[in-house]
């Protein structure tokens, strides 16, 4: 058993189709998507139409709940230029989309953990902004009560893989579009990824044992930079360009 797992596209269509012709390069035909599908000032529209059409498993993140669940002057700056792009029918087919889900009854797939959309899972923040990797305490807590032996999960936007002490292995792919944010919860933090590259991985069963491939993907990083730019998203600009929030 093979396939590779999206998560974080964010409307960079340029990025998405790049990870889609690596995936295929590889020889592989299935694909999970983690979520936050459309929203940012980039390309919702476009995006969502190769979501829509890839047919992958998707689930859905906290991005995409907030344009199905609240009305458009109460989104957020991500939020209303992607909703402003997008047809009804997308939308419509994102209220089809669940919160979590069974992969292949070996994979369990959620956007940021089991319960919440919102919380990130691998990592945690402290209250000066330092972003660290949770405790293997907190992870196996929040894990508990999944029973699939391999648990996919995005939203912090960091690729990152953590084998628990029963064996169970938890991974987030990293973001296909957005190498950098800046938040406020749970307290004032910034994530960069480093590199400008879309990112995701490959998940293999192989001898009873998951194993996982980080994968790191140029593409024209610079025209979304600048269609970021062109939209008033300067800190996002500088991230599609860099990797870094400068």
């Amino acid at each position: 058993m093979r396939f590779a797992a999206i998560a974080d596209v964010h409307g960079n269509y340029l990025a998405l189709e790049a990870v889609v012709a690596d995936i295929r390069a590889q020889g592989i035909t299935e694909i999970v998507n983690l979520g936050d599908m459309a929203s940012g000032p980039l390309d919702a529209r476009r995006t969502m139409d190769a979501l829509m059409a890839l047919g992958a498993v998707h689930v859905l993140g906290n991005h995409d709940r907030y344009l199905i669940d609240r009305p458009r002057e109460k989104m957020g700056s991500w939020d209303r230029p992607a909703y402003a792009q997008l047809d009804q029918s997308h939308l419509d087919w994102l209220r089809a989309v669940p919160a979590t889900r069974v992969f292949r009854d070996q994979v369990f797939l959620c956007h940021a953990t089991p319960a919440s959309d919102e919380v990130y899972w691998l990592e945690t923040v402290l209250p000066d902004g330092t972003v660290r990797m949770a405790s293997l305490e907190a992870i196996e807590q929040v894990a508990s009560g999944v029973t699939q032996p391999l648990i996919l999960c995005g939203h912090s936007h960091l690729a990152r893989a953590v084998r628990l002490r029963d064996g169970r292995l938890i991974v987030n792919p990293g973001s296909v579009g957005s190498p950098g944010y800046r938040d406020v919860h749970p307290y004032k933090h910034v994530v960069e990824a480093g590199t400008p590259d879309a990112r995701y991985a490959i998940l293999e069963l192989a001898d009873g044992a998951w194993r996982v491939t980080f994968r790191h993907v140029p593409y024209d990083h610079d025209a979304m930079a600048a269609l970021a730019r062109e939209n008033g998203q300067l800190e996002l600009a500088s991230a599609l360009a860099t990797g870094w929030i400068r």
